[in-house]
């Protein structure tokens, strides 16, 4: 951590801005959507790639977790990314590390509560991230739109005057959203797991339609159960500002969804927009 920001020094003595990309590594097509975008709003792009301990539970995915620095590199260096930092544990957390974050109300369902823990750990190290590197600006995908929430609520609760931008989430031409863990799937689970993204846009049609939102949300997790999808922690229809469940549709919202096939969970969400709301309503 002593060398980042003397490698940052010139530019801060430049008045230029910095734009930091955080991310876990086994880089895709989406990591680089949020480097071309950070690299068009601000002077400066920095990347960082570290496998957060604290965000994973005891039987998660920690020790599998794909790594592939040498390549991640590479391609962050052909879109232009200006300085990558790989931290390793002891850097964040020194011996005696005692302090976490924990953000009330956004983090404590759906992910929260599948994953106990898991937000106060994304909270923790995005904060030591922004401490470390002094962005003005920080770039997370909206694949992750509870992770996205909490960032924004803890930015703003701390006052760190960083302005955090969300892009949306990068997809393959099948409509499966672009994810580090799609690397676990066989190629039979690959193809199944297009029911999810199937599954939203369906139950957003539904909705948008006047159908009972219960009902929607049902038969979403069924098509789910149809394709092989194991254990379903959620599907919901969710006040895009609040993450709070809404039993009727209203305003713009978000259906969000977790559920685990063969051994991989993935998550998505899209977005929805009342069909009472007229353009000029948004």
């Amino acid at each position: 951590m002593s060398a980042l920001q003397p490698a940052m020094a010139d530019w801060r003595v430049a008045g230029e801005s910095i734009a930091l990309v955080p991310t876990m590594g086994a880089l895709h097509a989406g990591h680089m959507a949020l480097v071309d975008q950070a690299r068009g709003i601000a002077d400066r792009v920095v990347a960082t790639i570290f496998v957060n301990p604290l965000q994973f539970g005891a039987n998660e995915d920690l020790g599998r977790y794909p790594r592939r620095e040498a390549d991640d590199a590479a391609m962050l260096e052909a879109h232009g990314c200006d300085l990558l930092w790989l931290p390793v544990a002891s850097e964040l957390y020194p011996p005696g590390f005692a302090t976490s974050i924990a953000v009330a109300g956004v983090s404590e369902r759906w992910d929260g509560a599948a994953r106990p823990g898991h937000f106060d750990g994304v909270a923790t190290v995005v904060a030591k991230l922004f401490t470390a590197v002094r962005p003005d600006l920080a770039l997370f995908g909206e694949k992750d739109f509870q992770q996205l929430a909490v960032i924004r609520r803890m930015t703003l609760d701390l006052g760190l005057g960083i302005e955090i931008i969300g892009a949306a989430t990068v997809r393959d031409d099948d409509g499966l959203a672009l994810s580090s863990r799609n690397f676990y799937l066989s190629d039979d689970e690959r193809q199944r797991a297009l029911a999810l993204p199937q599954a939203l846009g369906e139950a957003s049609s539904s909705i948008r339609a006047g159908e009972p939102v219960s009902a929607v949300l049902d038969q979403a997790k069924h098509r789910l159960t149809e394709a092989g999808f194991g254990r379903i922690d959620y599907v919901a229809l969710v006040d895009a500002a609040t993450l709070e469940p809404l039993a009727v549709a209203a305003g713009e919202m978000r259906l969000i969804a977790a559920a685990t096939i063969g051994t991989t969970r993935l998550i998505d969400n899209i977005s929805v927009v009342s069909a009472t709301l007229s353009p000029c309503d948004m």
